[in-house]
């Protein structure tokens, strides 16, 4: 029988996630990963040294994969806005998960090297904008930034139509465009 290794930790990782995001740290069962990825726990174990381990790799599985698929762009910050927005619509498992880091580790996650590296991508992007003056720099870049970020995190909660979502984007880009513009 052949063993795909990197088959089975992706496996392992998308249970993880989907797991940590229903129940946070504390509340996650390795069993239950186990079983949803179709390993034991011993794998896992094995590939991922322990259960804070396993929650740190799938910390840094999300942010890859959120900043992969949402590239920021310092030209459009209104429609990264709504990319993002519309990337936690559909995926809710990085926002739960990093809430559940937010309350059960103060944030460590966040001074992980893969987040790390992202915010400063994102701060320079938009420190460029500020600097050819696309966008206003009366708001630092890392502030900026932030707010910005908490507006793709708005509004998620409730299921809305497809109409309220529509909407709900030209919000979106009405308030980004407001807070970004110069002069």
């Amino acid at each position: 029988m052949v063993r795909d290794a990197a088959g089975t930790r992706r496996r392992i990782l998308d249970a993880a996630i989907a797991e940590f995001s229903a129940y946070g740290i504390a509340g996650a069962r390795i069993d239950r990963v186990a079983e949803a990825s179709g390993s034991n726990k011993a794998m896992i174990y094995k590939y991922f040294g322990s259960k804070s381990q396993l929650f740190d790799a799938v910390f840094d599985a999300i942010v890859v994969q959120t900043v992969d698929a949402v590239p920021i762009d310092g030209d459009d910050l209104p429609e990264y806005v709504v990319r993002l927005w519309d990337r936690h619509r559909a995926h809710p498992e990085p926002q739960r998960v990093g809430l559940w880091d937010e309350l059960e580790r103060s944030s460590e996650g966040m001074r992980a090297e893969a987040v790390v590296e992202a915010a400063r991508i994102k701060v320079a992007a938009v420190g460029d904008a500020q600097r050819r003056g696309v966008v206003s720099a009366a708001i630092a870049p890392q502030e900026l930034l932030d707010l910005l970020l908490a507006l793709s995190r708005s509004g998620l909660a409730p299921p809305v139509s497809d109409e309220e979502a529509d909407r709900y984007r030209d919000a979106l880009r009405v308030a980004a465009r407001k807070l970004i513009q110069p002069g």
